[in-house]
């Protein structure tokens, strides 16, 4: 409290009531600690626009394997423990938690996505990435393909072999990278995404 509170009357406006509170008798003083005052109006004004930009965000978005990881770990720990849960199954118990690398990894590729884990942890809030997805159009070989069709497509792979060959879309396998990549990572170059709505 200044010296100068008992100058604040009933009818002060609210800055006055400021000022007063912090002058000491050094005007510029003053003026430096009250440079960024606002009013109560106005705070509240700002927070309900700052609420109402976060509802109108766009959810956070995450791969599969970390919407499982979310659901998977209860709602009681803080996203920094659920992080630390995560590393601690992969360090420690490897070979228990295999697929517990997968979320590892991407939690490691950068801040980013660890804020995006957050904020989806926290809220229980997010949008599961859709994968995207690939046919494999193989090239012109003899006995794949007839000369009236330009492409030959995967339709069919079992235990890492292609076993059956189709001439249009309609039947070819979609595909993830991963997927393709398990086949034979050889059928990568011939890959053609899956167009939306295809």
């Amino acid at each position: 409290m200044t010296k100068f509170t008992n100058r604040i009357k009933p009818d002060s406006k609210e800055l006055e009531r400021y000022f007063l509170s912090v002058y000491t008798g050094n005007l510029w003083d003053a003026l430096e600690k009250i440079k960024d005052w606002h009013s109560p109006e106005h705070i509240e004004k700002e927070v309900q626009m700052k609420l109402l930009k976060l509802q109108q965000q766009a959810l956070p978005v995450v791969p599969e394997c970390v919407a499982g990881a979310i659901e998977s770990i209860p709602d009681h720990y803080s996203a920094f423990e659920a992080i630390d849960l995560i590393k601690s199954k992969v360090e420690v118990f490897t070979e228990e938690n295999k697929d517990w690398l997968q979320v590892y990894n991407w939690l490691c590729e950068g801040i980013d996505n660890q804020d995006t884990f957050a904020l989806a942890f926290i809220t229980r809030k997010y949008q599961v990435e859709k994968p995207q997805l690939f046919y494999i159009d193989l090239p012109k070989v003899f006995g794949l393909s007839d000369s009236t069709s330009d492409s030959t497509f995967v339709s069919k792979a079992e235990s890492g072999i292609i076993s059956e060959f189709t001439k249009g879309k309609d039947y070819a396998l979609k595909l993830t990278e991963q997927e393709i990549k398990s086949i034979d990572e050889r059928y990568w170059q011939f890959a053609v995404p899956v167009e939306d709505g295809e």
